[in-house]
């Protein structure tokens, strides 16, 4: 946002620093001015400044002023701006809150035979045009204008409307389904039942806390003007906002948390500044307030705060003196905080917290506050005490295994967002209904707390493809979230994606399209890492309705091991695929690395090769189609015939010639001894043994 010094000092006329300096003390402090702009001769400068979300009380011109007063101990006057006495009212304006939740305060001021006109410099402390002019603020009107102003000034937004084109009074509520409006920007929205308007008894007039309406826009034929000022919900107007997407300066201030005790002093200004180019004021000011918003902003608990956990915290200073009760008493009263003696020899206080840092919560904000406006650089670098040794995680080696498993694969290491859209969620969370959003989330993209990490990979996998590059192989380790938002749970997680060809590695191996069974391979590369039982591979019908929703339901496999599930892989529904407009396969999978971590890894064993000779034995088997290859391969390993090192399939062979839903299989098996050459009859005896294995799982020898 854009700062006046000229302003700043109109605030402050003890400010004697250059703008420099001044600059150069607010950003240490926080308040960043990121650039200046010289206005020429007695014009200041003009700051850049980038203020942080929290700091929504120093998005005016006043607030920074309140931190210059604060740093250089100068006193800051309050804001008043004296009205003439109001003539009475026949009957007083009706302003009614209904959304007690949304909006927890509300003013009216009545004004009439105002002339609309254009601005200029009103009266000392409200000089419109000269400040527009160096801002390169666009004038509309004094009435547009003086709202504008009183934002500018003391970031409080306020809406003028005419008057005479209210019917009734206000009725602050939320829109009823199908209701329409049209914005001073010259757009009609169809309003949802969760947006929260601002209506008289006939229509709704304005999107709360965004933008006005067309309908009481103020025009050059304006003689009654109604000025509103009011406190709504941050979450109420970010929800209206971004609905229909919009952004504006009131918006953005309402949506970081406004000040509940800014509004009457912000429609004496905007009316003071219409009352200058004439008019009278018809009645008290309509102030209508919710009492549980009240209490939960300007009313809340004192904060309990002692000198020594300032100092505990904060530790030593380069000045002798360090931080004294002086020094917390100064910055914070200065910042509007008020300090009541709780102990006076211990240094200890009762802290009434301001109602325009809404930040503020605990002691240790206000040590934080202390060490800000003191100065970080005036602390003594330090080391923290740290009595412990390191620890290494408990699953940090099994970690360290499956990255450098998948790296060893060829596949890059990627970081996602730990957000995604409540719809990525929804497709893509294990457990239906345990998707946890945020409370203030950046945008309805990154809404909630992913669940998976699918969506990232997928976004990562959309960022590659459509810019060009054809063949991705990314994976990702990071956090899960799943539960409530009372009670979060986080676990560990692993994503494979991977699209386009694997590359050339050799005259026996050219480059290809990648495939499901290539992404199987990784997902079995990871297995063979940890000491299992048992590991198999299966899926169910589509029509349980069991299997994700982001695989292709004949394209995907569920990965069991030890008879848990440990993750799913496959090929992306062809419906995701269109909607991210991916031409190609992609192949995704998602294993769960908690269940992973539970499982020993596995060691490897390294034994001298045997100098003797190994023995080679085929058996030609016939087999029931119905068995699988795996059941021969753990009836084999079940022998633990030490002599036996390898067995593997040599052909598989069907023909009309062997029996019904039959097939022939060749098992190729070899015999070696490490300390010895086997003899005739003890090969007889292991093949003997390798015959009745197979024979108890239904394989018979081909005659």
């Amino acid at each position: 946002m854009k700062i006046l010094t000229q302003w700043l000092r109109a605030y402050l006329p003890g400010l004697t620093v250059s703008d420099a300096q001044l600059a150069e003390d607010l950003t240490l402090r926080g308040i960043a001015v990121e650039g200046i702009f010289a206005l020429g001769s007695g014009n200041g400068s003009l700051y850049e400044m980038d203020i942080t979300t929290n700091r929504v009380d120093a998005m005016n011109h006043y607030g920074v002023a309140r931190e210059a007063a604060t740093i250089y101990g100068l006193p800051l006057p309050e804001l008043h701006y004296p009205l003439p006495a109001a003539k009475p009212a026949a009957q007083a304006f009706s302003v009614r809150i209904e959304a007690e939740g949304a909006c927890g305060r509300f003013t009216a001021r009545v004004l009439r035979d105002v002339t609309i006109a254009e601005s200029r410099d009103w009266f000392p402390g409200a000089e419109v045009a000269t400040y527009f002019a160096l801002l390169e603020q666009k004038k509309i009107s004094n009435a547009v204008d003086a709202t504008n102003f009183a934002w500018l000034a003391i970031g409080q937004p306020t809406h003028a409307f005419d008057l005479d084109k209210i019917e009734g009074g206000l009725i602050v509520r939320l829109a009823r389904k199908g209701e329409r409006l049209k914005t001073l920007d010259g757009v009609e929205h169809v309003l949802d039942p969760e947006d929260l308007i601002v209506a008289d008894h006939a229509r709704p007039l304005a999107l709360a806390g965004v933008m006005g309406g067309w309908d009481t826009m103020i025009t050059l034929s304006t003689k009654n003007v109604l000025v509103e000022a009011a406190w709504f919900d941050p979450m109420a107007v970010r929800r209206t906002a971004r609905r229909h997407g919009l952004h504006t300066d009131a918006s953005h201030r309402f949506e970081r948390g406004a000040d509940f005790n800014a509004a009457p002093i912000a429609s004496a200004l905007v009316s003071k500044i219409l009352l200058a180019n004439g008019g009278w004021i018809e009645g008290d000011l309509v102030d209508v307030r919710v009492p549980a918003v009240e209490a939960r902003t300007t009313q809340r608990n004192p904060i309990p705060l002692k000198l020594r956990e300032v100092q505990r915290i904060l530790g030593a200073t380069i000045d002798t003196e360090g931080i004294h009760a002086a020094t917390v008493q100064t910055v914070l009263e200065g910042l509007g905080c008020k300090l009541a003696t709780q102990h006076e020899e211990h240094a200890a206080w009762l802290a009434t917290l301001p109602s325009w840092r809404l930040d503020l919560e605990r002691e240790v904000d206000l040590i934080e506050e202390v060490a800000r406006v003191y100065g970080y650089n005036r602390f003594a670098n330090t080391l923290p005490a740290f009595g412990e040794g390191v620890k290494t995680l408990e699953w940090a080696e099994s970690e360290a295994a499956v990255r450098r498993t998948l790296l060893a694969l060829g596949l890059h290491e990627a970081i996602g967002s730990t957000f995604c859209s409540a719809a990525d969620a929804a497709l893509t969370a294990p457990q239906p209904g345990q998707v946890v959003p945020l409370g203030n989330p950046l945008s309805e993209e990154a809404g909630v707390l992913r669940p998976s990490l699918v969506p990232g990979m997928l976004a990562m996998i959309a960022g590659n493809l459509h810019r060009g590059v054809s063949d991705v192989r990314l994976f990702e380790m990071g956090t899960v979230f799943s539960g409530t938002t009372e009670k979060v749970e986080e676990r560990p997680a692993l994503v494979i994606g991977a699209a386009g060809n694997l590359p050339e590695t050799g005259p026996l191996h050219p480059a290809r399209a990648l495939d499901f069974h290539d992404l199987k391979d990784m997902v079995e590369q990871i297995l063979e890492r940890f000491q299992t039982r048992a590991i198999y591979f299966d899926r169910f019908p589509i029509e349980s309705g069991l299997m994700p929703q982001w695989l292709h339901p004949y394209r995907a496999a569920r990965v069991v091991a030890d008879g848990v599930t440990v993750g799913w892989f496959g090929q992306l529904h062809p419906r995701e695929a269109v909607a991210r407009k991916f031409e190609d396969p992609v192949f995704v999978g998602e294993l769960y690395l908690d269940r992973f971590y539970k499982l020993p890894l596995r060691k490897p064993i390294a034994r001298e090769l045997s100098r003797f000779q190994p023995v080679r034995r085929d058996f030609s088997l016939i087999l029931n189609e119905n068995i699988a290859w795996e059941t021969v391969d753990r009836a084999l390993a079940a022998l633990q015939v030490s002599e036996l090192v390898e067995w593997r399939v040599r052909e598989i062979f069907r023909d009309a010639r062997l029996g019904q839903g039959e097939y022939s299989l060749l098992l190729g098996v070899t015999f070696q001894a490490s300390d010895r050459t086997l003899s005739d009859a003890e090969l007889q005896s292991f093949q003997a043994q390798v015959v009745e294995a197979v024979g108890k799982v239904g394989a018979r020898l081909r005659t």
